[in-house]
């Protein structure tokens, strides 16, 4: 009865399995206000319900995704509020990129502080925490070099063109002949280069053309990509180890360490 109650006070939002922790800090105050907007007295914004806050959104955004019918105004913690005060259980966490819990206290303080003295640089410039961030990033993970990016498609951009220039640097593959294996059913974003490797019709539609280069295997079949290995104009396989968007699909037991051994390097070292 206890867990009932439990699931009464606080409905769940789902899409995945992602998960926020468990954190133990307070919750914020509900009058609380990150960055001061409100300090040069100009009143608090109107209220609007909820629904009136959808329609806007729907008449003035582009509507390029479909949000469940929930308004929300503020987090703490794993626990999200929606604007008529129901507290949710954020399974979501913003696509895991708030894993860490909403507005987390040191992760605050410390973007605040530094909004304070530096908003922001360009690459025409170094910055004083750029240094330490990347040498903190590559000795912790064991990388040689990192490169930050503000999104994961960027990522995923950026890894498919470092492997075309290993391709063609290091392999020897003809110019602008570089492949790269994707599995079925992906899901990496929604620029041009990742919808040209796309099998999700939603996302091809009224798109194209599409972007060559991409070779397709299913999900899972390691033989498939073996074959696919065969052609020399293949630079990279890039793939998820659970596959999201098509479902929570969990690749059979071996399958992630059977790419990696196909994917070894072999006369060009």
């Amino acid at each position: 009865m206890a867990m009932a109650a439990a699931r009464r006070r606080a409905p769940v939002l789902r899409r995945a399995l992602s998960t926020a922790p468990h954190v133990a800090y307070s919750e914020p105050a509900r009058t609380a206000r990150i960055g001061g907007w409100l300090r040069d007295g100009r009143p608090e914004p109107e209220r609007r319900s909820a629904a009136e806050l959808i329609a806007l959104e729907k008449r003035h955004g582009a509507h390029n995704y479909e949000p469940l019918p929930v308004v929300l105004s503020r987090g703490s913690g794993a626990h999200v509020w929606d604007t008529d005060g129901r507290r949710y259980l954020d399974c979501l966490s913003a696509y895991s990129a708030v894993n860490q819990g909403h507005c987390h206290p040191r992760i605050i303080a410390a973007l605040t502080e530094q909004a304070q003295r530096l908003t922001l640089t360009s690459r025409a410039f170094h910055a004083e925490q750029l240094g330490p961030y990347s040498q903190l990033i590559c000795e912790y993970f064991g990388y040689d070099r990192v490169l930050p990016m503000n999104t994961g498609v960027e990522a995923g951009e950026t890894a498919i063109k470092l492997a075309r220039r290993w391709g063609y640097q290091r392999k020897g593959v003809a110019k602008d002949q570089a492949k790269v294996v994707f599995a079925k059913n992906n899901f990496w974003g929604r620029t041009l280069n990742a919808i040209s490797s796309s099998t999700d019709p939603t996302a091809r539609e009224g798109f194209g053309p599409f972007l060559p280069g991409s070779v397709l295997v299913d999900y899972g079949d390691i033989e498939a990509l073996r074959r696919a290995l065969e052609d020399p104009t293949v630079v990279a396989v890039m793939l998820e180890p659970i596959q999201g968007e098509a479902g929570v699909v969990v690749p059979p037991p071996g399958y992630l360490t059977d790419v990696r051994e196909a994917c070894k390097p072999q006369d060009y070292r």
